[in-house]
């Protein structure tokens, strides 16, 4: 199954249960042909990724993205840390938030924009408590019974 532009290849979905997303950014990934071919068949996982600053640059570590099968001898390493596409004054202002404030970086999802560039959507977050990922559950079971209510009733 190839993939569309527009599409998702990867989402983090356990991202906003884990994590309070303050602000989220759009990033370029430098990828691999084979890498490529492998994000537009949808195989790609980045439940355990995280970016992070690194020689001034900002890398994105620990996203797997298997083997294209196809490609032979020209493949590519699953878990090799990519490099990030950003402004220079987007980078520094990342990395001061993650290095004074105590926060992270995560991919929330790999997707390809409208021309087939694949991109990488970032959230500056601040990890939830467990209370906190608790009250979320229970504000959503709430909702979801509320409106259960008010369909059944009008």
């Amino acid at each position: 199954m190839a993939q569309k532009p527009g599409t998702t290849a990867a989402r983090n979905r356990k991202a906003r249960h884990n994590y309070a997303i303050e602000e989220t950014f759009e990033a370029g990934i430098v990828l691999e042909g084979s890498e490529v071919k492998s994000l537009r068949q949808g195989r790609a996982s980045i439940s355990e990724a995280y970016a992070a600053e690194k020689d001034g640059e900002l890398y994105l570590f620990n996203a797997h993205i298997p083997e294209y099968s196809a490609a032979g001898q020209f493949t590519h390493q699953p878990r090799r840390p990519r490099k990030l596409l950003m402004h220079r004054r987007e980078i520094n202002r990342l990395a001061g938030a993650v290095n004074r404030q105590g926060m992270t970086l995560v991919p929330l999802a790999i997707y390809f924009n409208a021309r087939g560039i694949a991109k990488v959507d970032l959230g500056l977050a601040r990890g939830k408590k467990k209370y906190d990922k608790r009250a979320a559950i229970k504000e959503r079971d709430w909702k979801r019974q509320k409106a259960r209510l008010l369909r059944d009733r009008g």
